[in-house]
């Protein structure tokens, strides 16, 4: 039985409140839990969320990144117990702007500890204050378990031996910087790892490999293939590894042959189109058991 089933048959007065960045999760997550007559809660990230996104049909609250001292308040006024944190934050806090209260107070010397560990250490301090205030914070995939990636190739196309030798590179790299808090991915071409995830993310990783294709530092004719997996030892609760058409559409663009994400610990959104888009590209998106590359 899933986290969210539980949820449904032992305490309907629980309350699910979503933490919404950028993307197409926070969305995704909002429909699922109302189709199943739940009634979700939305913070948005001020900033951070299109004027047109379906989120904004929902019981919300616009909270800027320096009101977020306020947050737990806001939950509890909503009669939120349990938290999602779902969607991209692309901008850091300005720390002049800051409106103090008494739980920023509390959580600063959580987060200042975990600025010097990156993205993840910053968001486990987020999820440790969250606990720490009585609510129970879930991961995406808890709600939506048919968003996560399983062994299965969801294409026509499949990868060859010669991907396979690709994946297991590029997925050794995406672990490597993954320990060290830096990315996610990596993209492997003829068994060597020619580009790494950095603070532009995954879209920006397609990007600048296809700028190297364009000018000649990687063949026209090569193959290739992007790997996402989670970090070692990463809270999965928050910041799983994520694809949807647009990254197929950048693969595709970047003269890769397929994605690979690791099976259990990403999420596939709008897993329809996405296989619509790589078969219509001859694109391969297949998961890989991350234990057994």
């Amino acid at each position: 039985m899933s986290t969210s089933e539980t949820i449904d048959t032992d305490g309907r007065d629980r309350r699910i409140a979503i933490i919404a960045g950028g993307g197409r999760l926070p969305a995704d997550l909002a429909a699922g839990l109302a189709e199943r007559g739940q009634n979700p809660f939305v913070v948005i990230a001020g900033g951070e969320v299109q004027p047109g996104s379906e989120l904004w049909r929902y019981e919300h609250e616009v909270i800027e990144l320096e009101e977020f001292g306020r947050l737990a308040e806001v939950l509890k006024k909503a009669g939120a117990s349990h938290v999602v944190l779902a969607g991209a934050i692309e901008r850091r806090p300005a720390l002049s702007r800051l409106k103090w209260t008494l739980d920023l107070i509390a959580i600063l010397p959580r987060v200042v500890a975990s600025l010097g560990r990156g993205d993840d250490g910053i968001l486990r301090g987020i999820v440790g204050f969250l606990e720490a205030r009585g609510f129970t914070v879930m991961g995406a995939h808890e709600i939506l378990p048919d968003l996560v990636a399983t062994t299965a190739t969801l294409t026509r196309a499949r990868p060859t031996a010669k991907d396979r030798v690709d994946i297991a590179a590029a997925l050794a790299a995406a672990r490597a910087i993954g320990a060290l808090d830096i990315g996610q991915a990596a993209i492997a071409i003829g068994g060597r790892v020619v580009a790494l995830e950095g603070i532009e993310g995954t879209d920006g990783l397609l990007a600048r490999t296809g700028q190297l294709r364009s000018h000649g530092r990687i063949a026209a004719s090569s193959r290739g293939v992007l790997v996402k997996c989670a970090k070692p030892g990463q809270e999965l609760r928050a910041d799983l590894p994520t694809i949807g058409p647009n990254s197929v559409e950048g693969a595709h663009a970047a003269g890769l042959v397929g994605i690979a994400v690791e099976a259990g610990n990403s999420i596939i959104l709008d897993q329809k189109r996405v296989i619509e888009v790589a078969d219509r590209l001859g694109l391969f998106v297949t998961g890989v058991d991350g234990r057994q590359q």
